[in-house]
């Protein structure tokens, strides 16, 4: 057991450190947001001109942080793959064309695989990038373009750990990524195209018309049906709703289970009226062509489990239905 007065000093000391390491993480960023200038502006507009792939590489924890870069760049439009130096030596290098940008990661500048490669680099003919924090460094000598990382110290007490000059060297990565992203008219749409497969996906691409093919079923019933005949229909279509219409086959309103069972306990001779009686008229509805996300927007904030799905005319094509969303994965 630590003693209480020992165990209050050593969580007083590990808030201290910790406050301390994101402090310094902090000012390494203010201070490389500071330093943003022409040199990376050129690049922004290198990278937009390439013809080929931008290839991002680098050693031990600058890997790291290259193959997250790579991924963010691959997601937003630009294409790009990560190449693990040492791997490069040995026969990798090959995945590199003349038309391609390589951009190299090292704090120092002179990580021996990442020096390595670049003589053959150059003789591919691809544009080299450095970011790193060594300006003077082999690494930027034989780059086209330098970015400068440099941290005033890491946050690591000893001064040693990358800390800080890895948080910078993702930070103007991102950096690099939103301009290019900014610079592409990347929109939400064109996002989604590269995550298909995820809830974001679904959400920007999913449109009414998908999630209406779900199901077949469209009760239609006019409105001087009966409310009990509206029923048989709610239920043989197995949906609980049904769009009500005049006789021109226009949508004039919608009846649910749950306005049949408010009804009924105020009338038990409910089931004669007519569907017009106690139908919600003029109703919120959708197209076919707006998302999916956009119906369960409405549908959440008017707090309503069925939505009419109408044409350029009015006539009704379907209903969207809570569980339909959820089901399709919209939520």
């Amino acid at each position: 057991m630590i003693p209480n007065e020992l165990a209050d000093l050593e969580a007083i000391e590990i808030k201290r450190q910790a406050q301390q390491a994101l402090e310094i993480e902090a000012e390494a960023i203010k201070e490389l947001s500071d330093s943003i200038n022409g040199d990376f502006v050129e690049v922004v507009k290198v990278i937009l001109a390439c013809q080929g792939r931008v290839i991002l590489t680098g050693m031990g924890k600058s890997g790291l942080i290259a193959k997250k870069l790579a991924a963010t760049l691959a997601s937003t439009g630009t294409p790009s793959f990560f190449l693990h130096p040492a791997e490069a030596i040995h026969g990798d290098l090959g995945m590199v064309t003349r038309e391609d940008i390589v951009i190299t990661l090292s704090n120092s500048g002179e990580t021996k695989e990442v020096i390595n490669i670049l003589p053959v680099i150059k003789r591919i003919g691809a544009q080299i990038i450095a970011l790193t924090g060594g300006l003077d460094s082999t690494l930027a000598e034989n780059a086209d373009y330098v970015l400068d990382t440099s941290v005033a110290e890491e946050a690591c007490p000893l001064n040693l750990a990358p800390t800080a000059s890895t948080t910078a060297t993702l930070a103007l990565g991102d950096a690099l990524a939103v301009a290019l992203l900014h610079a592409r008219d990347f929109k939400p749409e064109d996002f989604a195209l590269y995550h298909p497969g995820g809830s974001l996906g679904k959400k920007l691409l999913l449109t009414v018309e998908d999630v209406l093919n779900v199901r077949e079923e469209n009760p239609i019933v006019a409105q001087e049906t009966s409310l009990k005949q509206t029923l048989f229909t709610m239920t043989s279509t197995r949906m609980g709703a049904a769009n009500i219409v005049d006789q021109e086959g226009k949508l004039v309103g919608i009846i649910t289970d749950g306005d049949i069972r408010r009804q009924l306990e105020k009338s038990p001779d409910l089931l004669k009226s007519s569907a017009q009686e106690i139908m919600t008229a003029s109703p919120t509805v959708i197209s076919v062509d707006k998302l999916a996300a956009e119906a369960l927007k409405i549908m959440q904030e008017q707090e309503i489990s069925d939505l009419p799905v109408v044409n350029q005319q009015g006539e009704p094509l379907g209903l969207i239905n809570f569980q339909d969303l959820l089901k399709a994965g919209v939520l």
